[in-house]
């Protein structure tokens, strides 16, 4: 029972590093570092602070009057008055409940920068992948093409070959390497990119070598296999989880509550407005002490309001509406998008499965079975094929990822 649970444990931490390396580790330091998400969370801060504001008692007052008599300025009077005023009691409550609408609002609208910011750095990564596989195959051409150039050197000086058929391997040795700098520069790039999204501080490797710490390479970050990420099997019930998930529209709803909240606000405007303080006068002689109530009737200045308010979330409403039919139309353009590239993968998957190996080709060129010609039209078509499969998995991969970007 002990080494079961020994075990148990083990599994556990092995799974809990798992979650922590590749992808999700650069995401995680991102959701960190990122400067823009940095900014954005003290601006949502200070409107959460302006809209508390708006709920605030007007400011108290206090207003002192000396007077003397015309005729003898000895005789003075002295009047003193402090008074608070403020909205009728329910209004505050009403305005208050708004409040909380806004800040829910906002904190999906935070919600929603941060999706948009993770699965930016996301598609990074995918790219990365794809750049690595990519960078792989055309390390594995380069050497293919290397050892034919030297073997071919050797054949041209033994006179065992023709100049064409050397210079046709050299143009295609230096076309390989071109395209293998050309792609590990683009591989850097997207790496320097991350540091960027990072807010430029290095990126802690997922998965490091053995012999310590290594370089945010694409192998130290465990950016090197895609995710496995299946395609549903009913995306009905997905794409409701999903619309429902989705951050951008809970800022829709909480915003149309929000103006169902204004509207009843503008009509308590109609309530009168109260006025309570102290007041002190001397003109008796001796100090007289007193209360001041008062109301202010908002003849004017409530008026059209409460129109306004309702055009605002029949507003609101409209665009409410509108964003929930793009998005759920987005998904179920991406969810084609993805099935359609899953089937092009599968025939090319399986195509691969029935090719002749590249070796063989390689042993039929210099058995003298093809011709130089033949060769390079079969390992072309191969390479070309490999390579539109990457980019198949790489587009695949992304309209996966912006499927579920509410997951992130």
């Amino acid at each position: 029972m002990k080494h079961i649970l020994i075990a148990a444990a083990l599994l556990s931490c092995i799974g809990m590093r798992a979650q922590n390396t590749g992808i999700d580790s650069v995401l995680r330091q991102i959701e960190a570092n990122n400067k823009e998400l940095q900014a954005n969370a003290q601006l949502i801060s200070s409107q959460k602070l302006e809209n508390k504001t708006e709920n605030n008692l007007p400011d108290p007052t206090l207003s002192y009057a000396h007077l003397w008599d015309s005729k003898n300025s000895s005789e003075t009077v002295g009047e003193m008055v402090v008074s608070q005023s403020f909205d009728f009691p329910t209004l505050y409550v009403t305005r208050g409940k708004m409040n909380r609408l806004k800040t829910g609002a906002l904190d999906a609208q935070a919600a929603t920068v941060r999706q948009q910011i993770l699965l930016q750095a996301k598609e990074v990564c995918l790219d990365i992948i794809m750049l690595q596989h990519q960078q792989e195959l055309l390390d594995a051409r380069l050497k293919n093409a290397e050892e034919l150039a030297a073997m071919y050197a050797k054949r041209l000086a033994a006179g065992d070959a023709n100049a064409l058929e050397t210079n046709k391997i050299n143009l295609e040795l230096l076309n390989v390497r071109t395209e293998s700098r050309t792609n590990s520069t683009a591989l850097n790039n997207k790496i320097k990119e991350l540091l960027v999204l990072n807010g430029n501080r290095p990126l802690t490797p997922g998965r490091p070598f053995p012999d310590g710490t290594a370089t945010p390479t694409a192998q130290a970050l465990g950016l090197t296999e895609y995710p496995a990420i299946p395609l549903p099997a009913d995306f009905h019930q997905v794409c409701d989880e999903l619309l429902a998930a989705d951050p951008s529209l809970q800022s829709f709803d909480n915003e149309s509550a929000a103006a169902r909240k204004l509207i009843s606000a503008s009509k308590q405007g109609w309530l009168p407005k109260l006025e309570l303080g102290y007041r002190r006068n001397t003109e008796s002689g001796h100090p007289l002490n007193g209360v001041v109530v008062g109301f202010s009737f908002p003849l004017f200045a409530n008026k059209g309001k409460v129109k306004i308010a309702k055009a605002q979330a029949v507003n609101i409403d409209f665009q409410k509406d509108n964003a929930k039919v793009k998005a759920s139309s987005e998904l179920w353009q991406l969810y084609e998008e993805a099935r359609n590239l899953d089937a092009s993968m599968q025939e090319y998957k399986q195509t691969f499965q029935d090719q002749q190996d590249l070796t063989l080709l390689k042993q039929a060129l210099t058995g003298g079975q093809i011709s130089m010609i033949e060769y390079f039209v079969e390992v072309s078509v191969v390479f070309q094929s490999k390579t539109n499969l990457l980019q198949l998995e790489n587009q695949y991969q992304k309209a996966m990822a912006r499927i579920y970007k509410s997951r992130l």
